[in-house]
């Protein structure tokens, strides 16, 4: 095993490189027979290159986070790691992340791995290093833990299918919203060729379930499905057309996730544009730091995550979140209470008679509070103080719902309604989900 030693300062380097990439959550996918065994350590102090991320159902995992390399023949101009960027490079080995990956498991500081990488050479050559990575971790190393590849634009159907037998998530980046946008910050990149390549995904994982059907030993394909990523903030779309994008993602190619992550400019706010093409961050010293966001732009991408999970939970379709004449998300309010003070017709919703699809447009009722008010009320009836301790948020949902006919408030000033229930200050605290 290779000396951890000799390979710290590309950790340093190549984990740094990989942090911008938000698209890497584990997704509970079982370990693989033969491999490592043992949960990885919560709540601990760990290496550089790990990084928390969480499960679909809510618990925390560690994945090891780091590019092969960080060499890039492409110049995305919001990429840290693009050829006209004067940074340090380097790339590992494939028996260097082996080790890392399994010396890291083994001392319990991880339950995973992430893997992307600049693209140093031919799109094939690149995603074949990163296939040696995870073959070899499987059939060598006997490593059963988690995995995750990012797909390199250009890479062909065989690499993807190889991949996929490998690595339990499979990602590709759009990166920005439009194909527009893609040729004018990244202009070696196709909106094409990304979407070509989750359609490719999207038929193999099919070709595959089909022959698990009718041979039970066939191997399983990315078990853990697809994800991709659009930065936000780096061009000029509105929240509308990120919104419409990620719904015909999700009902196209059948994605896990769409992750969203507000645009940080290379070299830093107020220290400098390194290119013309990208937006200009100002604002007062103690906001504008160069290792995160602004804070309009972490706003921005907190408001997105909350109408992507209407979109995936709460059965709301793109149109109804935003429109024509309001195609950004309000920065003061989440999407759903937004959608509620809109239509304050549909409301009071009357909870003990209200079926599950009613309940989920209530704000400060979430889709588990909903099923259990379901389950409940087979057998008696609902009051407030019964809906507050199934976790109902009642500072929320009290203007909008009845109990046997009975409200606590009545909406009917909707200038007030959206004094009470605007965000305050520190809005960015709020759950993210169950709103």
């Amino acid at each position: 095993m290779a000396d951890l030693s000799d390979v710290g300062e590309k950790i340093a380097v190549l984990a740094g490189a990989a942090k911008y990439d938000a698209s890497c959550a584990s997704s509970g996918s079982t370990g693989r027979a033969g491999g490592a065994s043992g949960a990885g350590a919560f709540g601990v102090s760990a290496p550089a290159g790990v990084c928390h991320s969480w499960t679909g159902d809510g618990r925390c995992v560690s994945l090891l986070k780091v590019l092969f390399s960080n060499v890039c023949r492409f110049d995305c101009a919001y990429c840290v790691n693009r050829a006209s960027a004067d940074v340090r490079r380097a790339s590992f080995t494939v028996r260097e992340l082996v080790d890392l990956t399994c010396a890291f498991y083994r001392r319990n500081y991880i339950e995973g791995l992430f893997l992307s990488s600049g693209i140093f050479s031919d799109s094939d050559i690149v995603m074949e290093k990163l296939i040696e990575v995870a073959r070899t971790l499987r059939t060598e190393a006997g490593y059963g833990g988690y995995i995750h590849l990012k797909i390199i634009p250009g890479a062909g159907e065989k690499m993807i299918r190889e991949a996929g037998i490998w690595a339990d998530r499979l990602s590709a980046n759009i990166e920005l919203p439009t194909d527009r946008s893609l040729r004018y910050l990244a202009p070696q990149k196709s909106g094409g060729v990304i979407f070509g390549a989750m359609g490719e995904f999207s038929a193999l994982q099919g070709q595959f379930e089909e022959d698990r059907k009718r041979i039970r030993s066939a191997p399983a394909f990315a078990p853990a499905g697809q994800s991709t990523q659009l930065i936000v903030g780096a061009s000029a779309e509105d929240d509308r057309q990120i919104i419409n994008l990620s719904d015909a993602l999700y009902r196209k190619f059948s994605l896990r996730r769409v992750y969203y992550s507000a645009f940080i400019p290379p070299g830093g706010p107020g220290q400098g544009v390194p290119d013309p093409r990208l937006p200009v961050m100002t604002g007062p010293p103690e906001i504008m730091d160069r290792a995160a966001p602004p804070r309009h732009l972490l706003t921005r991408e907190h408001r997105l995550y909350q109408a992507d999970w209407l979109l995936r939970f709460y059965h709301f379709a793109a149109a109804e979140i935003l429109d024509e004449s309001s195609p950004f998300l309000d920065s003061r309010l989440d999407p759903k209470t937004a959608w509620a003070l809109r239509h304050l017709e549909f409301f009071p919703v009357e909870v003990n008679r209200a079926d599950y699809e009613a309940l989920l447009r209530v704000p400060g009722i979430g889709a588990k509070t909903a099923r259990r008010v379901l389950e409940t009320r087979r057998s008696r009836s609902l009051t407030f103080d019964g809906l507050r301790r199934m976790g109902a948020v009642l500072k929320r949902a009290r203007y909008f719902i009845t109990c046997a006919g009975t409200f606590i408030d009545r909406p009917e000033d909707p200038r007030r309604l959206r004094r009470v229930l605007s965000d305050d200050e520190d809005g960015l605290q709020l759950p993210l989900f169950e709103f």
